[in-house]
Formats: C-alpha cells, structure tokens, sequence
C-alpha cells in the first residue's frame, strides 16, 4: 500500500523536525528549569545545588550531545522522566491521552451533527431564510475566538441557568459546555462549505442523468451528491486539524478539564521540557495519522476515485 508507506515516510520526518524544533525552542526559552525544579522544592538554592542538578539533567553539556541522547533515548520509545513529578513522561501522557480523546470525541460528534443538517438544509433551501440562517452562524463561527464562546455559555447555561457545569469531569453533564464550545466553530463553517459542495454536486451531469433513468431523488442526493461534496470537508478538516488540537488545548484549561492540553500548560509554566517535548511529538503523530485515515476514506465515500491511484 504506497500510500501508507508513504505517510509512514512522512512521519519519521514530521518528528525529526518537530524534535529538532521543539527541542531548541525549550533551549531558547527564557528561564531556568534548574531554579524551577529547586524552588519547586523549596530548598535553600546554593551554587553547589544547581551545578549538582545541573550535572544529573546533562544541561553541563553541548547542545548536540543532549539532543543526541535524547534521539537516542526516543528510538527506544524513552521520552525520559518529568521534571516536576519524576514520572515517566509516556506514563503522564497517557494518564491524560483519554481524558482528551473523550472530550475530542464529544466535540467531533458534535460537529457533524451541526455540519450535515445545516448544511443539507441551507442548500435545500439556497436564498432562503434556512441559508441566510446558516450564513449568519457561519460568520459568527469564522469570527467568534472559542474561549470567547465558552465563557458566553458558561455565563449562561452555569451560572445564569445552572443547569449546566462549568468544570470538572466524570459525567456527561459536564463535558455538554467544553464540547459544544469545540466543535461549533468549526461546525458552522464545514456547513458552508457543505454547502457549496453539495450545490456544485447537484449540477453535474451525472446527477442529471441519473434523473432521467428515474433514479429517486433522495437516492441521488445521498448516495452521489451527498458523497462527492463532503470529500472537501474533509480535506479541510484533516488540513485544520492542527488548529483544533490547539482549540482544544484553550477549552481544557477554561473548562478545567485535565487533559494534554492542560498537561502541556502546567508544563510550559513549569519549563517541564521532557513533557512538552513528549506532547508535541505525540500531537504530530496524530495529525499525520488522521490525514492517513482522511485520504483512505477518499475511497470509502467516492467510487469515482481509482483505488490504484491511493496506492491501495
């Protein structure tokens, strides 16, 4: 399968320079983690105690030689220990990897179940009070930052209502507020772009032909319109994953929900460089898996693509 060894391809290279630039940017960060890790314990801070430390981290020696180690130690699958807590760094990772996965989950549930009918809708209903609605939320979906929303409803639905949780996990009442907040942004904006696609799709001439063999028109509409114009949907979602990993990083600390993203906050605060580094090696990995999966399912939803040509 080209394709999968090809992205396998991509993704020793996506490390390679996320290592390389996460591992320097923690090297040019202002600050000491020596002091930070000895204040952390409040000891009296002498010239002897940082040097000692200092010696223990392998922050005595040259840049190349702790980046080299620190390659060494990630062939093995060792992302070494944290700082702050003296854990393994896999072990912290995956500690608070479902916690994410959960509300990433919700927040992607979410999404499609406000893309796919308001979508579907606004094109049904093409300059009419339905797509004039849609366009609306789209323009304050595009314009909205995603913390601004959150706190819109966590004074509304939290404190105002109180029938919603501003915080905290362990039911599903409580993950209803950072969810929504995720995943509307960039609901309403797939929809417009739902929308065109299925606009464009409607017009083709296989669509037309299928009218006049008799083919039911609900057939056409989701087993070809439908099909062809959420290819670019996906597309752009794969593409902005990115962004909403990072969305997702701004909702876990508003919502105080203890997942990577407030994982990595802690850290950055606290010059915890094994776990930062550990959190943005593990967010390329996802993203270049998931742009996997999207260029499979290409093949999935659209019979008019040639598997040959995916490699498959």
């Amino acid at each position: 399968m080209i394709i999968i060894k090809k992205r396998i391809i991509q993704l020793f290279f996506v490390l390679l320079v996320l290592s390389i630039f996460t591992f320097t940017l923690m090297k040019l960060a202002p600050g000491d983690p020596v002091l930070t890790i000895l204040n952390a314990d409040e000891m009296v801070v002498t010239e002897e105690d940082q040097a000692k430390l200092r010696s223990e981290l392998g922050f005595d020696q040259p840049l190349f030689i702790q980046y080299g180690k620190w390659m060494l130690n990630l062939a093995q699958l060792d992302l070494g220990k944290s700082y702050m807590s003296g854990k393994p760094v896999w072990d912290e990772l995956m500690a608070r990897l479902p916690i994410t996965l959960e509300l990433t989950a919700f927040a992607l549930l979410i999404m499609v179940a406000i893309t796919v009918p308001l979508g579907v809708w606004s094109a049904r209903k093409v300059n009419r009070w339905p797509d004039h609605i849609s366009r609306i939320l789209a323009l304050i979906g595009a314009s909205i930052p995603n913390f601004w929303l959150g706190l819109i409803l966590i004074y509304i639905f939290a404190y105002k209502l109180q029938v919603l949780p501003s915080s905290g996990i362990g039911s599903y009442p409580q993950i209803i507020l950072p969810a929504f907040t995720l995943g509307f942004t960039f609901a309403v904006v797939y929809a417009r772009l739902l929308r065109a696609g299925l606009l464009q799709s409607m017009s083709e001439d296989y669509i037309f032909g299928g009218r006049a063999r008799g083919v039911k028109e609900w057939r056409l509409f989701w087993f070809h319109a439908f099909r062809a114009a959420i290819l670019p949907v996906i597309t752009i979602f794969g593409m902005s994953l990115g962004s909403f990993l990072g969305g997702a990083v701004v909702i876990e600390i508003l919502f105080s929900w203890p997942g990577l993203g407030s994982l990595a906050v802690d850290a950055i605060f606290s010059r915890d460089y094994p776990v930062i580094q550990g959190y943005v090696l593990l967010t390329g990995v996802f993203v270049v898996i998931v742009n996997l999966l999207v260029d499979l399912s290409y093949y999935v939803i659209d019979p008019r693509i040639d598997r040959n040509g995916l490699g498959l």
